[in-house]
């Protein structure tokens, strides 16, 4: 991360960056929805979900259970993380990709381009 600037560099759980991407073009704040704001209810039920299965991994560590069992409970939640990683993409997909391809110009080639950076992503996770 040496060398690189600071404004470029965006901070991903688990060591994933984008700092080797160019910055997405961004609208004004007020001109912005996310994707997700329909599903924002189920996504946030489903978060606050698996916050839950990483509070019983936790529980589960403290009290030394049987390695097995934790990484079964590592699997399952990877899996909603997983499942929450694709919903927030479909949305993407269909809303602000689908929207800045509408539109035109470079802002789809940017949306397109940085779809295609997060599937990368996910696909490395």
């Amino acid at each position: 991360m040496r060398g690189k600037s600071r404004s470029r560099l965006t901070r991903y759980p688990l060591g994933v960056s984008t700092a080797d991407t160019e910055a997405p073009t961004r609208l004004p704040e007020e001109a912005r929805m996310a994707g997700y704001h329909d599903d924002k209810d189920q996504v946030m039920r489903r978060l606050r979900r698996i916050e839950g299965q990483v509070r019983g991994l936790q529980r589960m560590v403290d009290a030394d259970d049987y390695c097995i069992d934790v990484l079964t409970q590592v699997s399952a939640t990877t899996k909603a993380l997983q499942s929450v990683a694709l919903q927030l993409l479909d949305s993407h997909l269909g809303h602000c990709v689908q929207d800045a391809i509408a539109r035109g110009g470079g802002e789809a080639d940017a949306k397109v381009a940085e779809a295609s950076n997060a599937i990368a992503r996910l696909m490395r996770a």
